[in-house]
């Protein structure tokens, strides 16, 4: 005669194939669900006086879209002292990609303060630790690193989390360097939008930079320092999945 099963292991089978039902129909609406079975097994005294276990995944609760803000300001001085170039935004003013500037940024890495304030801003509005968090200052593989690095590691962290770059907004304050100009044909504060597309991976069209001086105020407006704001928007993007975390019934 077929033995009765236990009720909590008669209630668990019922999760489990309403669980992988709900997994079917969303798959096939495209419609997330609230959890969905990726194992199922059962305790190691088997079935008889043990239980069903499930492995159930529930989507972490993301929001549709995050806001981020960056900042960072670096120290200007002669190029000797600085060892480097100015470089914003992937642009050095060296007189290759735009006209030579006598003075350079001190900084551990390269200085790139457009990168580094995205990266803050990318970072801020996952909540996570900061750039300085994850490269610090004092690490000496970091000496002259070039920025596209630090681009590269917030940019994977975003679409990890099943994000994408909605629109960026820079705003660069400096008295010098110019970038309003043209170098070589081309126009410098272009190579510098589409710099940041590249790296963020969308459409100039949602990248923006702004520059403006500081009107000889301060360390910035007296071309000792340059420093830069970015605002930006991330959004869920459709094509990516949103993170999971394994849960046990």
């Amino acid at each position: 005669r077929a033995q009765s099963r236990p009720a909590h292991l008669v209630g668990t089978m019922w999760r489990v194939l309403l669980c992988s039902l709900l997994a079917s129909v969303a798959a096939a609406l495209q419609v997330r669900p609230h959890m969905a079975v990726v194992n199922v097994g059962h305790s190691a005294s088997g079935l008889r006086g043990g239980h069903l276990s499930a492995t159930v995944v529930e989507p972490i609760a993301e929001p549709l879209m995050r806001i981020g803000h960056g900042y960072d300001i670096h120290r200007m001085a002669s190029r000797e002292e600085a060892g480097q170039p100015v470089v914003i935004s992937g642009v050095s003013f060296d007189g290759s990609d735009a006209p030579d500037f006598e003075l350079g940024c001190v900084a551990h890495s390269d200085g790139d303060v457009v990168y580094h304030s995205v990266v803050d801003a990318i970072l801020g509005a996952l909540s996570m630790p900061d750039i300085g968090q994850l490269f610090p200052d004092n690490d000496p593989r970091l000496r002259g690193a070039n920025s596209e690095i630090f681009m590269d590691e917030a940019y994977n962290r975003m679409i990890g989390r099943g994000y994408r770059v909605s629109n960026v907004d820079v705003t660069l304050i400096c008295q010098k360097p110019r970038v309003n100009l043209e170098h070589n044909g081309h126009q410098v504060k272009s190579l510098m939008m589409e710099n940041l597309a590249r790296l963020l991976h969308v459409s100039v069209g949602r990248v923006n930079v702004k520059a403006r001086t500081h009107e000889n105020v301060d360390a910035v407006g007296e071309c000792r320092a340059l420093e830069c704001h970015v605002v930006l928007i991330m959004e869920r993007d459709p094509h990516l999945g949103a993170p999971l975390v394994p849960v046990e019934v």
